[in-house]
């Protein structure tokens, strides 16, 4: 009979930070995970530094920095999860490194970003903003000047991804006429259609909207030669990343009359708690919507955004199942009933696996099954055998296997 090896689920220690969502803490209960330490605001490096050692699980938002000191100072972490969109967060080529799977929730918010898009395309064709404001002065600024429908209007959208394709179909259920552009060939939706360059998105968009992640390309991919390529009036929106737009050129746009009306979720540099502290230059100026990152903020994303990231990291813990990873290569992973269940994360590069099986043929153990997958940095390997009691010496043996980065039974 085998021995039960795996570390107990009370022994495991959670810190969840940036006030995660119940549905997150109910997850990890349900699965029999019940030392959490949580806190609603994110940590600095230096704080994590002080904590990090302890912990195995670290579940962060898009506030909490982690970098490669803290990842290299945290021994006992087995898996991050970012319960949000991105993962810029992290230094992923770290933790690619070292081995520690990240996971993050692509998709739970997409519809409240689109929601939101939308809603604001209507408020600053109308705008409403600039009403809004007077109206809270005492002043019955009643008349139709630059107020216009959203049907009939053009949206160009920026990026066709998760996000892209949904404010695509909800525009086009608006009555908008879509049109996008993105690096990579994507079959459009409903009556949207591709163009070729972004400088023909720019001189028919009557709103262009951007979806694009922060990457070196996407730097202040929009400055002032890209505003003056779009129409006079246009809308503008960014609920993407704050890198991408050069505010000071937006600025500029609007104070000369090039946009109408802009709506900015994302900023270069933002708080890292709520409260006072928040400047932007596009402060004061009446058709600007300034909301403090909150495109995915909703009661319906959050609780998706808790259950999704929390199930990925509770199957990582229970069976070794990598899907959606973005550092350690994704294996998806049948249940076996009556084996051990072995994970050796190691350096890709040949022999390694040569070696593993010679280990195990030198302990006389029978491999029931065998899952390898690699990315540029690293291979991970699954094994379920029939070890038994002298399991814990085969383990030394393949913790010594050259180029290993982290080799443990799961159970």
């Amino acid at each position: 009979m085998i021995k039960e090896v795996s570390f107990p689920k009370d022994k495991i220690k959670i810190l969840l930070l940036e006030g995660l969502h119940p549905t997150a803490f109910q997850e990890f209960t349900k699965k029999g995970y019940t030392s959490i330490d949580s806190s609603k605001d994110a940590m600095t490096e230096e704080e994590l530094l002080n904590c990090i050692e302890h912990y195995h699980i670290l579940g962060i938002r898009s506030k909490t920095i982690l970098s490669a000191a803290v990842l290299e100072k945290a021994k006992k972490l087995l898996t991050v999860g970012c319960f949000c969109i991105g993962t810029n967060q992290v230094d992923l080529t770290r933790a690619t490194e070292l081995g520690i799977p990240v996971f993050n929730s692509p998709y739970s918010n997409t519809r409240s970003v689109a929601e939101l898009i939308i809603g604001n395309a209507i408020m600053l064709l109308r705008r409403i903003p600039e009403k809004n404001k007077h109206a809270h002065q005492g002043n019955w600024l009643k008349d139709a000047k630059g107020c216009y429908e959203l049907r009939g209007k053009t949206i160009g959208i920026i990026g066709y991804g998760h996000i892209g394709t949904q404010v695509s179909v909800m525009a086009e259920g608006m009555g908008l006429k879509v049109i996008y552009y993105d690096i990579e060939s994507k079959l459009p939706l409903g009556n949207a259609s591709a163009v070729d360059t972004l400088e023909e998105l720019y001189a028919k968009s009557d709103i262009v909207s951007l979806h694009v992640p922060a990457t070196p390309q996407t730097k202040n991919m929009i400055g002032e030669k890209e505003f003056s390529l779009m129409k006079d009036g246009v809308i503008f929106q960014n609920l993407s990343r704050g890198s991408v737009v050069d505010i000071d050129a937006l600025k500029k746009a609007y104070e000369h009359g090039k946009v109408a009306g802009a709506a900015i979720d994302v900023f270069p540099v933002e708080p890292k708690q709520k409260g006072p502290g928040f400047s932007s230059p596009l402060q004061g100026l009446e058709n600007i919507i300034l909301t403090p990152h909150i495109g995915g903020s909703t009661q319906e994303a959050q609780e998706n955004i808790g259950i999704e990231v929390a199930v990925k990291l509770t199957a990582f813990m229970d069976t070794g199942a990598t899907l959606g990873s973005k550092s350690v290569p994704e294996l998806s992973l049948p249940s076996q009933h009556n084996t051990r269940r072995i994970l050796h994360i190691h350096q890709n590069v040949p022999g390694v696996l040569s070696e593993i099986n010679s280990i195990l043929s030198k302990h006389e153990v029978n491999i029931l099954a065998q899952y390898l997958k690699t990315n540029e940095t690293i291979g991970y390997v699954v094994l379920d055998v029939n070890a038994s009691d002298g399991d814990l010496e085969m383990m030394e043996d393949l913790k010594q296997v050259k180029n290993t980065i982290k080799a443990r039974i799961l159970y």
